[in-house]
């Protein structure tokens, strides 16, 4: 049966295929015709069906195949930060910080109520942004840039990239990279280009490659990279900014997720005369998850087209929300919480990587709420084996862009006991011996076979 799929563009002939999904004339599995053919019977350039079938893979709508064609895609569950659900198994993959270091608002609650906020008025309350500048100022080069709230960085990001971008424009991504930034640029359209990352943040070899591939906005995390825990060098950021100082409007977005909590210093990687970037720091990990509350100091250009997408009263962030996250965060006793939070993370993370050492597994704790674990024999027979061990870890190939499978593990550990620190260290140990044994002994069908348990996992 011919597939009624129309259009002239690359743009109309997606659209349809889209129609045809959404009636269900198309189902999951169902091939698309080869390009050629559809290109023949359209009357149109080969170019322009290749152009529709990437907007269709770039919104995970349809995969290609090779010589298997290109088949409607198979909604499947997307990763995510956090717990698992229904997991009867001890979840050390959540990335969640420690409710227990999480400053209660209840101090600050009293000082939230205030005369109700109008339409028209500013998006950022006038307290929240006299501090938010001081916050921010030391760590803009450009000597000219403007605030703004969204409702979390995954928030501001999307919508720094929706101002700047059009669908099927290049972004380049860390790889490994935080899930979030994977689904945003998926589920915009964008097509993501991997940067690699090493001990030092974004390799400039990889950043030059992604410009030569006409990125029009790159995601970085200077610091506390998730899932990584790198934070970018003083001297790496040097030669970053050299590379780019040739690309002056490309969007830099710098995602300074951990902030506050750090212990490594800040280094950016935008240039004083860089012309596009924002800096992005969400409240989420030092006052809560549900403080869905990020501050965006961005050069005036961009801050404009972000305005065009915060309108008053409509998509603003709550002043109730930004009126509680000013009280908390010029509260000396907050900060001070704040403080005892980011040394806590510091000193378990620190202390599970000697417990790793002395076991024989080379292991460094770096910045942020997790440690990334080199796994010898890869990730998915490391998993497997903790699983039957009542752990469930994150495989590094939930982070990975593309590629070969990851042989590395997150876990999240800062939160665990002294006792069940002691038994997951000798757990991992065991899973890293034992995966590595069998790749070297039996080959890869064996590891594929002990994979199995992890793919019945709903994550």
């Amino acid at each position: 049966m011919t597939i009624p799929i129309t259009g002239a563009t690359a743009a109309e002939i997606a659209e349809s295929i889209r129609d045809l999904r959404d009636r269900a004339t198309l189902a999951p599995g169902d091939v698309l015709p080869p390009v050629r053919a559809l290109a023949a019977r359209l009357g149109v350039n080969r170019n322009t069906v290749v152009a529709a079938y990437r907007q269709l893979t770039q919104a995970g709508l349809v995969e290609t195949l090779g010589r298997g064609g290109t088949r409607i895609s198979d909604p499947a569950p997307i990763a995510q930060e956090g717990y698992a659900q229904g997991s009867v198994l001890h979840d050390i993959g959540t990335g969640n910080p420690d409710p227990a270091l999480i400053p209660s608002p209840e101090r600050a609650l009293p000082a939230v109520v205030g005369r109700p906020v109008l339409y028209g008025e500013p998006v950022i309350d006038a307290d929240l942004a006299a501090w938010a500048h001081e916050w921010m100022a030391p760590d803009v080069a450009p000597p000219q840039f403007r605030l703004t709230v969204t409702s979390g960085a995954v928030d501001a990001v999307e919508r720094l990239l929706a101002g700047a971008l059009t669908r099927d424009d290049a972004v380049a991504l860390e790889d490994p990279c935080w899930l979030a930034g994977m689904h945003t640029v998926r589920l915009g359209g964008y097509r993501a280009v991997p940067v690699p990352i090493d001990d030092e943040g974004m390799t400039v070899a990889g950043l030059q490659s992604a410009l030569e591939q006409g990125v029009r906005a790159i995601v970085c995390t200077p610091r506390a990279q998730n899932p990584t825990g790198a934070s970018v060098t003083a001297a790496r950021a040097r030669a970053l900014r050299e590379v780019l100082h040739d690309h002056p409007y490309v969007l830099i977005i710098e995602d300074d997720h951990f902030s506050l909590l750090s212990r490594h210093p800040f280094h950016s990687i935008v240039g004083p005369e860089h012309r596009r970037y924002a800096l992005v720091r969400s409240v989420s990990k030092f006052l809560g998850p549900d403080m869905c509350l990020a501050v965006t100091a961005t050069d005036p250009r961009t801050a404009e087209r972000l305005a065009l997408r915060l309108s008053p009263g409509t998509t603003w962030v709550s002043h109730l929300l930004q009126r509680l996250a000013h009280a908390q965060l010029s509260d000396p006793v907050v900060r001070a919480q704040i403080a005892d939070a980011a040394d806590h993370y510091a000193r378990r993370n620190a202390a599970f990587a000697a417990r790793l050492a002395a076991r024989g597994v080379d292991a460094a704790a770096g910045d942020g709420l997790n440690l990334w674990l080199a796994a010898p024999g890869g990730a998915a027979a490391a998993s497997a084996h903790l699983m039957r061990r009542g752990w469930l870890a994150r495989t590094g190939d939930e982070f990975r862009l593309g590629g070969a499978a990851s042989a590395h593990l997150r876990v999240t550990v800062h939160d665990l006991s002294d006792a069940d620190a002691e038994r997951l260290a000798d757990d991992l140990a065991a899973a890293f011996g034992s995966a590595q044994a069998m790749a070297t002994e039996a080959g890869p069908a064996a590891v594929l076979a002990a994979t199995a348990p992890h793919e019945m996992i709903d994550r």
